[in-house]
């Protein structure tokens, strides 16, 4: 079913997108300029390759035409249809069609699955184990309990990291450690639903089929991204204080539990976003094959 927005209806909404992810990306250019870098925020757009000024260009998603959007057909995917503008099934190329289809068996594996909590965050423990203080990840930013204190709790603890991306960082004494080997080939096969870097991804996958993902649900996914990286580097090995992050010590019972708790929530949070980047897939590769090139 088609939808048709008018022009006040959809420049509301594309300036009500960009109000809500400005705060963002603006910040990132703020400490760009300044040459200032940031172990938490910086993540968003640096390890994700989704531009800021991507980010807030806003698109409406599959089966809306906009009126008096002319402006519209100056940016890749669009076309001109009777009653305005809208995104044009031709430019639904055979690579994204092969990228919907990844995402769409990947993400409802992924939604099959209970939620698997406790791994503590150790993957951030496993990049920095047995390094010096030049070859840390985020230079600059202390452990905070040292090198030998940070290397004692990966040593102490049961590793059973399940997401590729990142067990790939994973130094190399600390690979042998982990209860999984995952690889790219068995990532569909390992995702779970209590991963939070699967739930960061969602961000990812959303932008990968941009400009057909309506950005509403990118803005959601991105804003679910940015709150699990704070969790994500709070209980890290870092000391982060001095940025206002209060450090989840997974290193201890209490830690573990707040982990956990958080962890879960999470998990109930994405449920709903990858629902949506499901449907949206299910319909992208109902687009008939011969409007790809």
């Amino acid at each position: 079913m088609t939808v048709v927005l008018s022009e006040a209806e959809w420049r509301a909404r594309r300036d009500a997108h960009l109000a809500r992810v400005r705060p963002w990306t603006q910040g990132h250019r703020e400490r760009r300029i300044k040459g200032l870098k940031h172990p938490v925020l910086d993540f968003l757009f640096t390890y994700y390759s989704f531009r800021p000024s991507r980010l807030e260009r806003w698109h409406p998603g599959p089966d809306v035409v906009l009126e008096g959007a002319d402006e519209y057909l100056d940016w890749a995917g669009y076309t001109g249809t009777d009653g305005g503008v809208a995104l044009d099934p031709m430019a639904f190329t055979e690579a994204r069609r092969r990228t919907a289809e990844f995402v769409l068996a990947l993400l409802t594996a992924t939604a099959s699955r209970s939620p698997r909590l406790g791994c503590f965050g150790l993957h951030e423990w496993a990049m920095v184990y047995r390094t010096t203080p030049e070859e840390v990840r985020h230079t600059g930013w202390s452990l905070r309990l040292g090198h030998d204190g940070t290397d004692s709790v990966v040593e102490g603890s049961r590793i059973a990291c399940s997401h590729f991306d990142a067990f790939r960082f994973f130094t190399t004494p600390a690979r042998p450690l982990n209860a999984l080997q995952p690889t790219r080939e068995s990532q569909i096969a390992l995702e779970q639903p209590g991963c939070l870097h699967g739930n960061m991804d969602l961000f990812k996958h959303s932008y990968k089929l941009a400009p057909f993902t309506p950005s509403d649900l990118v803005a959601s996914c991105f804003e679910l991204a940015v709150d699990v990286r704070e969790l994500d580097m709070r209980a890290s090995p870092y000391d982060l204080a001095d940025l206002g992050y209060s450090p989840v010590r997974i290193e201890t019972p209490e830690g573990r539990a707040e982990y956990v708790k958080a962890q879960a929530a999470f998990a109930e949070r994405a449920a709903p976003l990858r629902q949506a980047l499901i449907d949206v897939c299910q319909r992208l590769l109902k687009y008939p094959v011969g409007a790809t090139r």
